[in-house]
């Protein structure tokens, strides 16, 4: 592992998660910065995970919570050979460890407080970032001829609203609370259902100890096929927040499990743009 560096990656969903894998695998050391109640659905392929369990393996890479910024924790578990995640929302890591490199990967649509002065090379991942101005570089996220393509200059495609297209299916195979309330899972990630199926539900309240009580409302399958994503049972959501994401293929179960196509892709070009700048 190169050392002499540190990257900080904002962000622990599941693309930030195929981002920092294909980093430290390649021998870099990362640090992940997460809030305090992540939101994921992918949940199997999130590193942000570690943050309810403190730890979280994807393909073979683990990554543990740690309590505090400072750099002897962060160096015993890169040690370990794990990646080190912190509660830290706002980044005021950042300045206390001078990382070499800071990727923001929060998905976020918007810039939530990233700039080029954070590190020698900042990179934004998605819409939201100007090239050359609030960050260095920016990684393409959108689907299409130009995923994962880095900018100099200039920002990412706007965000559509419109999920990628799978199995022909777009908008419909992701589903939306009806209300605010509490998430109660009947099916996981990883089930087959039909259409009209109730995965879940919305309660309107839940004590501390994970009870859930009051009225509910029914989450259905809004699409035949396999649950590829479901937000953490007892989260608490506002009306329209994302909740599931069913797979039509029925054929793919093991995609549940694993980093998909889009992360990989976009972790290829954050690893290009950052071994670009050490060997420079």
């Amino acid at each position: 592992m190169n050392k002499k560096i540190l990257i900080i990656c904002r962000g622990g969903g599941d693309l930030a998660t195929g981002i920092v894998h294909r980093l430290f695998r390649a021998g870099f050391p990362v640090l992940v910065l997460e809030t305090d109640s992540p939101a994921a659905i992918r949940r199997q392929v999130s590193f942000s995970e570690a943050v309810y369990d403190g730890t979280a393996t994807v393909e073979g890479v683990t990554a543990e919570r740690i309590a505090s910024a400072d750099r002897a924790s962060v160096n015993h578990v890169l040690e370990e050979g794990r990646v080190p995640l912190l509660v830290d929302p706002e980044g005021s890591s950042i300045p206390l460890l001078k990382p070499d490199i800071v990727v923001d990967a929060i998905i976020a649509k918007k810039n939530l407080g990233t700039a080029k002065e954070m590190a020698p090379l900042v990179i934004g991942v998605g819409p939201g970032f100007t090239a050359g101005e609030d960050v260095d570089l920016v990684v393409e996220s959108m689907r299409g001829h130009n995923l994962a393509r880095i900018f100099t200059t200039g920002s990412a495609l706007p965000n559509t609203g419109i999920p990628g297209n799978i199995g022909g299916f777009t908008k419909e195979r992701v589903l939306h609370a009806e209300t605010a309330g509490y998430m109660k899972n009947i099916c996981q990630i990883g089930d087959i259902v039909e259409k009209g199926e109730e995965i879940a539900r919305i309660y309107e309240k839940m004590t501390e100890d994970g009870t859930f009580s009051g009225s509910y409302v029914s989450v259905e399958a809004s699409i035949s096929g396999i649950i590829r994503g479901l937000i953490r049972e007892g989260y608490h959501f506002q009306k329209g927040f994302k909740i599931a994401d069913i797979d039509p293929r029925e054929s793919e179960l093991a995609n549940c499990f694993t980093i998909s196509d889009k992360a990989r892709s976009i972790g290829g070009s954050v690893l290009e743009a950052v071994c670009g700048y050490v060997n420079g």
